[in-house]
C-alpha cells in the first residue's frame, strides 16, 4: 500500500458501466515526512475518504480485492482513512 493525501476529484459522467456508481478521487503521494511526492493518480474510493485526508491506497491487481471495486477496471484504490503514522518511535503524522 502507499500513503497519499487527497487533493481533489474528478467527475465521469460518460464511463464504462463497469465505473458506475464508482466515486474517484485524486490522489497526491506523500513521503514519510509528509511532503508531496511527484505521484498523482486517481483512485476509486471504497470507504468514503475527503478532500485533504491522508489515506492509504493500493494500486495494481490490488486495487481490485475490495467488496466495492471486485472485478472492476480499477489501477487504485483508496481503502483506508490514516490515523496516525509514527517512524522510529516518532508521530509523522496525527489526524486532526
Amino acid at each position: 500500500m502507499l500513503i497519499g493525501k487527497v487533493v481533489g476529484t474528478v467527475i465521469a459522467t460518460r464511463k464504462e458501466e463497469e465505473l458506475e456508481g464508482l466515486r474517484f478521487l485524486l490522489v497526491r503521494g506523500l513521503d514519510l515526512e509528509g511532503k508531496p511526492t511527484s505521484t498523482l493518480v486517481v483512485a476509486a474510493d471504497a470507504i468514503g475518504a475527503g478532500i485533504g485526508e491522508v489515506v492509504l491506497y493500493a494500486s495494481g491487481s490490488s486495487a481490485r480485492q475490495t467488496k466495492v471495486t471486485k472485478d472492476r477496471p480499477v489501477d487504485a484504490t483508496i481503502m483506508a482513512i490514516v490515523d496516525e503514522i509514527e517512524v522510529g518511535g516518532k508521530l509523522k503524522y496525527v489526524k486532526e
